[in-house]
């Protein structure tokens, strides 16, 4: 922690944000994740483990792989402009949970949920030990900087990355700096339901939170039944996303995350079964 209490980001975050006048819509939904609990826990007794993140994870890599990869963009020059990569950001705590990192799995439509387990893991234990990736880097440089002089060099910034829509690859700054959508579990701090930032000069179409899993009740096949139940909500770019896309994000991670092992399964395997059948 820096003086008078700031982390890196919290210096960093007076800088990045003004005020909230670009256009944002939200959503959220609950997810039944009773049996992906299921499996999570068998995996555990099996030595593999896995958690709900890496679930969900996996899911949105897939729906926005394979679903709806209209959604996977960026805005370039007043374009709409698809991604050639599909890369879901997650948010991992470090420091007990002090500051923040972030771990970019590429390609996560093409990764079953124990592939995605174990690069986050991985990953993330080297970030814990300080190995940081450009843009946390970039971010504590950021930091550095006098206070009047952060604002203007993040605007300058967002001008040539996202106004001219340049990449400049030695700073790791570019449409895919942040990935396709980014993750962050707050259930994991014992929130039930969050809203995140749409951090300007992101280039990002959605960020998605996890809340806490909760026991409640639905109903299944005509009777009251406990279910284990995660909220799950997303603030998205309304350039680039409305409520059918939002609508059809929430239905497709839906469907992976109450069918749980089709996770487990290689997406191609599992395309190609189907047209077989």
């Amino acid at each position: 922690m820096g003086k008078n209490g700031n982390s890196p980001w919290r210096t960093v975050s007076t800088a990045v944000y003004g005020a909230p006048t670009e256009g944002k819509i939200y959503g959220t939904t609950e997810i039944d994740v009773t049996d992906a609990w299921e499996m999570i826990k068998l995996n555990r007794a099996e030595g593999r483990r896995i958690t709900m993140t890496h679930m969900v994870t996996a899911a949105i890599g897939r729906s926005m792989g394979w679903d709806i990869p209209e959604m996977n963009a960026f805005v370039k020059r007043g374009n709409v402009v698809l991604r050639d990569e599909v890369i879901v950001t997650v948010a991992v705590n470090m420091h007990g949970g002090q500051e923040m990192s972030s771990i970019k799995i590429h390609d996560a439509h093409k990764k079953t949920v124990f592939e995605i387990a174990e690069e986050i893991r991985n990953r993330a234990a080297k970030a814990r030990e300080g190995t940081s990736n450009k843009t946390m880097k970039n971010k504590n440089l950021l930091s550095l900087l006098p206070w009047p002089f952060r604002r203007p060099a993040f605007l300058l910034i967002r001008f040539l990355t996202n106004t001219l829509g340049l990449q400049i690859k030695s700073l790791g700054l570019g449409h895919n700096a942040f990935g396709s959508i980014i993750l962050s579990n707050i259930g994991s701090h014992g929130l039930d339901v969050g809203l995140g930032a749409l951090m300007p000069g992101s280039k990002l179409p959605a960020v998605l939170i996890m809340g806490k899993e909760e026991d409640k009740p639905k109903v299944v096949d005509g009777e009251i039944v406990i279910r284990k139940v995660l909220s799950l909500s997303g603030t998205f770019d309304h350039r680039i996303v409305d409520g059918y896309h939002g609508g059809m994000l929430a239905h497709h991670i839906k469907r992976y995350l109450e069918k749980p092992e089709l996770l487990a399964v290689q997406p191609e395997e599992m395309r190609a079964q189907a047209i077989s059948n």
